[in-house]
């Protein structure tokens, strides 16, 4: 087996930086949604994995019940999603996108899509396949801290 390659401090820095930068433009389809970030986050998941439970997203989006509240409560009220009984605890509820939440949710997803390939259009084609190549690695570091999380 071979040696792990680390990073230095400065390739840290670098890396976050470049994170940073890819999130900041990435949410701004959020913002022009009438989102916060984690509100379209939330709105994906319930989208995505839905009907499902508010403690599943909890754990999913790694942020507290509280704030969890306060986001499912926006979402409901913009008519985003509803809250459906559980069929088998009639002291939960589970919560579901709407047709306006799954469309908002395309609508995102479609302007962040057109914003990366505006961008990968203008780079060169191994530098395309090189970040095509690094989403494993990108998925497993993100995996990493949400391990790490866990046991705090």
């Amino acid at each position: 087996m071979s040696d792990p390659v680390t990073f230095d401090p400065e390739s840290v820095a670098r890396l976050r930086r470049a994170i940073v930068r890819l999130a900041r433009v990435l949410n701004a389809s959020a913002i022009s949604e009438d989102l916060t970030p984690s509100q379209a986050s939330v709105l994906a998941i319930i989208g995505f994995r839905g009907p499902i439970g508010p403690t599943e997203v909890a754990r999913f989006e790694g942020i507290n019940p509280t704030m969890l509240s306060r986001i499912v409560t926006k979402l409901d009220s913009a008519g985003l999603i509803r809250r459906t009984p559980h069929p088998t605890d009639q002291r939960a509820a589970l919560l579901e996108a709407t047709d306006a939440g799954r469309a908002a949710t395309q609508r995102i997803r479609e302007k962040r899509s057109a914003t990366v390939t505006a961008v990968l259009a203008d780079m060169p084609a191994t530098m395309t396949a090189a970040l095509l190549a690094a989403l494993p690695a990108m998925e497993d570091l993100a995996d990493g801290f949400d391990r790490t999380a866990e046991t705090r």
